[in-house]
């Protein structure tokens, strides 16, 4: 981390600042502070609000946990946010994404996959629209016409918004993940710090 993390458990006697730190511990609950709100809570009110909004779009939105978890984890691989992608990439093999699945999007460059190996590692049409949405959306801000009109055949306009949502999310979490250095091993590779 390229500042210090504030103490765990963070000391303060502002009644504002003790009410910030208990909503983001029990988000948190029964895991502990992670790393990140402890970078974050040098800011209490921006601790706040990123703990408000980020719970929002991991526990609030209709996707599958499977879509979700695997545009986050695409994300990290496009930003190097491998403190994100060790947080996330479990969470999608528990979602039912398979291993392979998850060696193929830690490639940089997905552009050469065929049909049959994207298949083969378990990523059907839906999983895949999501994957490029995430790589379209972290590498150019746009979504190719295409690839949204190929969102839109496998969720509807809730959905749709949850993923774009979650990807733009995310990559303001990876962003300040990299930018900070939160967990040592951002910019590096998916094993760094193992």
């Amino acid at each position: 981390m390229r500042i210090p993390y504030v103490p765990n458990p963070p000391i303060t006697t502002d009644p504002d600042e003790q009410a910030i730190i208990k909503r983001i511990q029990d988000r948190r609950s029964p895991r502990p502070l992670q790393s990140l709100d402890l970078a974050l809570l040098h800011s209490p009110p921006v601790a706040d609000g990123w703990n408000s909004f980020l719970g929002a779009v991991r526990t609030k939105t209709t996707l599958p946990d499977d879509v979700r978890e695997l545009a986050i984890s695409r994300v990290a691989v496009c930003n190097r946010a491998w403190y994100e992608w060790g947080h996330h990439a479990p969470l999608a093999v528990q979602a039912g994404v398979k291993e392979e699945a998850m060696e193929l999007l830690k490639r940089t460059d997905l552009g050469g996959v065929k049909d049959e190996e994207r298949e083969k590692a378990g990523l059907g049409e839906r999983e895949w629209v999501v994957v490029r949405v995430a790589d379209e959306m972290t590498r150019n801000v746009e979504i190719k016409e295409e690839t949204f009109e190929e969102l839109k055949k496998w969720f509807g306009e809730r959905q749709v918004v949850e993923v774009v949502a979650t990807v733009a999310a995310y990559n303001c979490v990876s962003r300040f993940l990299v930018a900070l250095d939160v967990g040592e091993r951002n910019g590096t590779g998916p094993d760094a710090g193992h």
